[in-house]
């Protein structure tokens, strides 16, 4: 059977991941530089991402649904253990199994990240834009939180790398080809993903891009 390539990936996922893949480094590297205000247009930026990430997971294109990526933990676990025996070509119109939750656990910890810095503050100058408007306790956790989250961040972001690379050089799976244009190579007759509307995209983008500029503005003194 011959075969074709299949848009599996819609622009806003895309758009979504390499600007993550940009955007983590600039974060981590203008807390460690002191460069404050770099850091949160950075934390900004991420925290509009996110959020539209999770509403196109929601609205979006049939792939970038979490109906269709996520399984039960126990079909992860089982793609897991089958994983080394099966052979031949990537044949996902999604996220894998396991690579849904993995998925979903950056996200879940990329909102961790923004919404915790928000309210976080330096304990000399700094403050998030609601920092003020918590109680010092609620700052403080907020602050922890801020801290310790990055490193399991960084950990998961680790592990991803390596997958991808065992794909590649194990399996011969190409997933960054596919995130990068978008399609793979399927068998002939293989249906074509539901991609939704890029004006949806468009939307919510602006819905969360306004959402955040708006909770900006309370660090505006």
């Amino acid at each position: 059977m011959g075969e074709t390539r299949v848009k599996v990936w819609d622009g806003w996922v895309r758009l979504w991941h390499w600007s993550i893949v940009l955007l983590i480094p600039v974060s981590y590297l203008t807390a460690q530089a002191q460069k404050w205000d770099w850091h949160f247009y950075s934390g900004y930026a991420l925290l509009t991402l996110v959020s539209f990430r999770i509403l196109w997971g929601v609205f979006g294109s049939e792939p970038a649904r979490f109906a269709t990526f996520l399984k039960s933990p126990f079909a992860a676990l089982a793609h897991l253990a089958r994983i080394r025996r099966e052979e031949g070509p990537d044949r996902e119109l999604t996220h894998n199994p396991a690579g849904g939750w993995v998925a979903l656990a950056m996200m879940a910890l990329l909102l961790a990240q923004a919404v915790s810095g928000l309210f976080a503050y330096d304990q000399i100058f700094t403050y998030g834009p609601l920092a003020r408007q918590v109680s010092e306790e609620t700052r403080d956790l907020a602050t922890s939180l801020h801290i310790r989250v990055i490193n399991v961040l960084l950990g998961l972001i680790a592990l991803h790398i390596l997958a991808i690379v065992w794909y590649r050089l194990i399996k011969g799976h190409d997933l960054v080809q596919a995130m990068m244009i978008g399609t793979k190579p399927m068998p002939e007759g293989t249906r074509a993903p539901r991609m939704a509307p890029p004006l949806l995209g468009l939307a919510l983008f602006a819905l969360c891009a306004a959402v955040v500029l708006y909770i900006r503005s309370f660090g505006d003194y």
